[in-house]
């Protein structure tokens, strides 16, 4: 599952979908207060490899902490697909959560500890 691929996702009520060119030979498992709790299996998408196709009306973020990453998630359902912020070269990242990719299974990724908690 090498190297960067197009998926479809979205929410568990279906109000926000989107589409991704991802790599998910590359995924995180972040140890953040947030992510940790909710479990979150992530990939790094550039801004342009990212495209909402619906539900922006649908979408509330949450930040906490640096308030640098806004947290999205269904206003119907509560489901965080995604995660906007900003790379380290100051450009438009979303962070991917991948449980919410259509038809992948978890169980042939290996995502990487990643230490959020000291951000």
């Amino acid at each position: 599952m090498a190297g960067k691929q197009t998926y479809a996702g979205g929410c568990h009520c279906g109000a926000v979908r989107f589409e991704a060119q991802a790599d998910l030979g590359q995924t995180v498992a972040c140890n953040c207060s947030i992510c940790q709790a909710k479990g979150l299996i992530l990939s790094a998408v550039a801004g342009d490899d990212f495209r909402l196709l619906s539900g922006q009306d649908a979408l509330t973020d949450y930040r906490f902490n640096t308030h640098k990453i806004a947290h999205q998630f269904c206003s119907t359902c509560g489901v965080e697909p995604f995660a906007r912020g900003a790379g380290r070269d100051g450009l438009p990242m979303l962070m991917v959560n991948v449980r919410c990719l259509d038809g992948v299974d978890l169980g042939t990724l290996s995502p990487k500890p990643f230490d959020g908690r000291k951000l």
